[in-house]
């Protein structure tokens, strides 16, 4: 019975620690952008939860202020703007696709194409060099060169 007692105690403080927040939205529409936004949002002093799920205090406070801005009336865009501009990029989990964040979606397809160029580089160098090889022997340096070859296969 000891047992029982304990694990639903730890289980009823576990329980505590979850985010329960609640906010009288004036219609649907707006609690769904609501819970959109707010998973997009990332914490600033948790870094790898968003604020929907972090207990933070930074993060209590920027959903007061999401709630806020979404009851004013405005934009979604008009919104994460604003965040970006108080918090930098770092805020949303997916940064947009300008400036110094354009660089981080595009450097992925830059080096593949970069190492693929250099592949094809380094391939045609080889194929240069041995035709050029083969070309600067003589007919008896060939000779010579084969009748080598063959002795050591005959002695292996």
């Amino acid at each position: 019975m000891k047992l029982i007692g304990l694990f639903l105690g730890v289980f009823w403080s576990v329980c505590t620690f979850a985010v329960i927040e609640t906010y009288e939205f004036s219609s649907p529409q707006l609690e769904a952008r609501y819970r959109v936004l707010s998973q997009e949002l990332r914490c600033p002093k948790c870094q790898n939860q968003n604020i929907a799920d972090s207990n933070a205090p930074i993060s209590q406070d920027l959903r007061a202020l999401l709630y806020e801005k979404l009851e004013e009336g405005a934009s979604d865009e008009a919104i994460l703007e604003g965040m970006v501009a108080r918090y930098g990029e770092f805020v949303r989990y997916r940064p947009g696709t300008r400036g110094a964040a354009l660089w981080l979606w595009l450097a992925p397809a830059l080096m593949l194409g970069a190492g693929f160029l250099l592949l094809l580089l380094l391939l045609r160098r080889g194929r240069a060099v041995s035709k050029a090889s083969d070309a600067a022997l003589t007919p008896q340096e060939r000779a010579r060169l084969d009748q080598l070859i063959n002795n050591e296969a005959d002695n292996t």
